[in-house]
């Protein structure tokens, strides 16, 4: 099925396809790692993260990169708060950032290239950039010339003459033009630094992306992702400096998710309304997090409340118990306990055409939204359709195995892309094993009528958020 994507800098949905067939070439704009990630960084890192298992579901190889800036002027004002080093800042929150993606369930880049490790990556396309009349120096600055790139704006569709106040860079009297931005900063006193040909400094902000993300996929990316807010100027003056240098486009498909508010706000640090995903996953489930971020589209602003997160959570539990019921009653139809992957084989040898019939409709209309732009909120409305198919099956006497493990499987495989079951604990104090060993003991204590040992095993269970749940199959566990 061909995977079609909005395409920020046509303004339009395209056909995708990779320059390489089966792999797919993909770079996202990391964090600046002076703090704890928010969640406002956390929805490009989900979203990209099932862009990516998507295209692996569907069996390309997938190369994704996504960089750390650990040196920055954030960076160099949090390490004098500290009165500590900029590295120690990063390696911090570099430490604290791999934390929260895991706890997220969003898988590990390919690739987390560090600008620091870059620097003659960096100081080499920045002279290739002078050597080409795209960049000047100026007292130990090194400025992009952007009246010399004829198609600055076209990302971001805005005009040059109407964006000289609009670049977060420095202006100053070092600069030709206001609209230049730097490549290349002079150290201060005291400044972390490196050497270059320019004198001692650091990279400016916007040069580190196109270098790395050069490094490692080549000239042209298949897909640029990030954040709505990096349009313009991140990623406007990676496409002036990249394609400057190169004379290739730099991505073919570029992605921008929306917004997010807080209760109605825009979230702002001058408002004071961040929410860090370190602070949040204390209080919420991370799979509610996540499927917070996917029940809108990606590129619609999102607002985030009590109320929002809590249907959030609600979803993702009736999503859970569906799954934890499937695995019980099946575990039940086959006499023992479920052996591990399994498929959906065996359906129509079973009688069981109707609900053959029912899932490959299902399986479809996911992939059919999945394909349309990624429409992970019409993709999760195929979720909950098999959710109530497999409520409806799990009630019958008749229930099979093949069908049951069926209804598992494809539930498990659409999980593979959204991500929405819980994670598996396997840090938890309790494994499996250990759990049903447990039951099967608290069951043979109440035959006995030894009720203070099952009450002890009832209350271990709860201390370690086990929930027992009798069924007509017998009791059945699940973890809160």
């Amino acid at each position: 099925m061909t995977v079609t994507i909005y395409n920020t800098i046509s303004r339009q949905k395209e056909a995708f396809e990779p320059q390489e067939p089966g792999k797919v070439k993909m770079y996202v704009c990391g964090p600046t790692v002076y703090d704890y990630i928010h969640i406002g960084n956390a929805r490009p890192f989900i979203f990209f993260d099932v862009v990516r298992r998507y295209f692996v579901e569907n069996g390309n190889e997938v190369q994704y990169v996504v960089n750390f800036t650990d040196v920055d002027d954030k960076l160099i004002r949090k390490a004098e708060q500290l009165e500590t080093t900029v590295p120690e800042v990063a390696d911090k929150f570099i430490a604290a950032y791999h934390e929260d993606i895991e706890s997220l369930g969003i898988h590990k880049a390919t690739l987390n290239p560090r600008v620091t490790d870059h620097i003659p990556q960096i100081i080499t396309f920045i002279q290739g950039l002078i050597e080409k009349g795209y960049a000047y120096e100026s007292e130990g600055d090194v400025y992009f010339r952007t009246s010399s790139f004829a198609d600055y704006g076209k990302l971001s569709r805005q005009n040059l003459d109407e964006l000289q106040f609009g670049i977060r860079v420095e202006v100053g009297e070092r600069k030709e033009s206001e609209q230049d931005f730097v490549l290349w900063k002079g150290a201060k006193p005291g400044e972390i630094k490196w050497e270059s040909p320019f004198g001692d400094g650091r990279p400016g902000w916007h040069i580190e992306c196109s270098a790395m993300a050069r490094n490692y996929l080549g000239d042209t990316l298949d897909i640029h992702g990030g954040g709505h807010d990096l349009q313009f100027p991140h990623h406007e003056c990676e496409v002036a400096q990249s394609e400057a240098f190169t004379g290739k486009p730099l991505a073919n498909y570029w992605m921008h998710n929306g917004y997010i508010h807080i209760n109605n706000e825009k979230m702002s640090k001058s408002l004071g309304n961040g929410i860090s995903v370190h602070e949040l996953v204390k209080r919420v489930k991370p799979n509610a997090i996540r499927y917070f971020m996917l029940a809108a589209h990606y590129r619609s602003p999102i607002n985030f409340s009590d109320d929002t997160i809590a249907q959030a959570e609600n979803s993702v539990e009736r999503i859970a118990i569906c799954a934890a019921n499937l695995k019980h009653r099946l575990a039940s139809a086959i006499g023992g306990p479920l052996p591990e992957g399994g498929s959906a084989q065996g359906l129509i040898a079973s009688g069981e055409i109707v609900l053959d019939e029912k899932l490959r409709a299902i399986h479809e209309q996911f992939h059919a939204k999945m394909s349309d732009d990624f429409n992970t909120p019409d993709a999760i409305t195929s979720v909950f359709d098999l959710v109530t198919e497999a409520n409806q099956y799990i009630s019958r006497t008749d229930a099979s195995a093949a069908g049951l493990r069926a209804l598992l499987t494809l539930l498990e495989r659409m999980d593979r892309v959204l991500g929405l079951l819980p994670l598996q604990q396997s840090n938890a104090d309790l494994l499996d094993a250990d759990i049903e060993q447990l039951i099967v003991e608290r069951t043979e204590a109440r035959k006995a009528k030894n009720w203070a040992r099952a009450d002890e095993i009832r209350d271990l269970l709860t201390e370690k958020n086990i929930v027992l749940e009798d069924t007509p199959q017998g009791i059945r566990w699940r973890r809160k």
